[in-house]
């Protein structure tokens, strides 16, 4: 009898952490966004320093450049960041993102390669 008491205790055990462990995984899905923001980027070097600049940013939990379509998908936490304040982040980096147009003092500071009027390479 204890056996059976004891193997219905364990079974009960797995059954409330595993149903903790989902609820768990819905909260972290529900504090985690994404937003895929157009940018002027033209090279390796852009996509490297966009997603290098952008991880240092507060709430950004993932950043990944698309070079061929210059789409930016970032994830982000939004208690601590929202959009306008990525696409903010992207133009003092020096590059154009959606609407908002690359900080001048940063653009003027991309190296040649990176500049809007170059071809993508």
């Amino acid at each position: 009898m204890k056996k059976i008491t004891v193997l219905f205790a364990v079974m009960m055990m797995t059954i409330l952490l595993g149903a903790g462990n989902q609820i768990m995984a819905q909260k972290k899905k529900k504090n985690y966004e994404e937003v895929q923001i157009q940018t002027s980027a033209v090279c390796g070097m852009c996509k490297d320093r966009i997603e290098h600049d952008l991880a240092f940013e507060k709430g950004i939990k993932s950043v990944s450049l698309d070079n061929e379509t210059k789409i930016v998908t970032v994830g982000y936490s939004p208690k601590k960041t929202n959009p306008d304040k990525i696409r903010l982040a992207i133009s003092k980096i020096g590059y154009d993102a959606d609407g908002v147009e690359a900080d001048p003092i940063a653009y003027e500071k991309l190296p040649g390669c990176c500049k809007k009027s170059n071809k993508a390479h």
